[in-house]
């Protein structure tokens, strides 16, 4: 395999040895007939298209695993990079390839609910506001204003008039 790039390299083992680890998984924690990640993304509702995302996301992850490695080779004049450190990016991207599975499945069915939530959310306020009856809406009048009685007028008196009489200033003529 040394003449295989590094990249076709991990484009190989990381799914293979993912697919290995999960079937081991399965086998050894969950007894002899227990299913596969594989096995339940090929049975589910997306059926091969579960698979193949599947396939996808561990495509996706050898690459990232094969510029990790890379990585720490820099240039050609650089040191090879030591066992341990490529056996933990490649632990790393096995594993992640490993959750990854489970977990993409559990995200697109969420993802789904999300989708169908938001597309049905404005649908269904409306209904519900259809359903529901307006609230009755008090209505205020002007107060009654009665008109308040008028002021009597005051009259003098007779006797006061006819006490004054006479009493005025003569009136010359000039």
């Amino acid at each position: 395999m040394t003449r295989l790039s590094l990249t076709l390299r991990a484009l190989v083992l990381v799914p293979l040895l993912a697919a290995g680890v999960d079937v081991a998984r399965a086998t050894l924690a969950c007894g002899p007939r227990a299913e596969s990640c594989l096995e339940a993304a090929g049975r589910g509702w997306l059926g091969p298209a579960g698979v193949a995302l599947v396939l996808l996301y561990a495509a996706a992850l050898s690459v990232g695993v094969a510029r990790l490695a890379r990585g720490v080779t820099a240039g050609p004049a650089c040191a090879p990079p030591s066992v341990a450190r490529l056996w933990a990016v490649g632990s790393t991207g096995v594993a992640a390839v490993c959750g990854g599975q489970a977990l993409i499945a559990l995200c697109l069915l969420a993802g789904g609910v999300v989708a169908l939530v938001l597309r049905a959310a404005p649908a269904a306020a409306a209904a519900l506001r259809a359903l529901r009856p307006a609230a009755p809406r008090i209505h205020v009048a002007a107060p009654l204003v009665l008109p308040a009685p008028a002021t009597p007028r005051r009259r003098l008196s007779a006797p006061l008039a006819q006490a004054a009489a006479g009493r005025a200033p003569p009136l010359t003529t000039g």
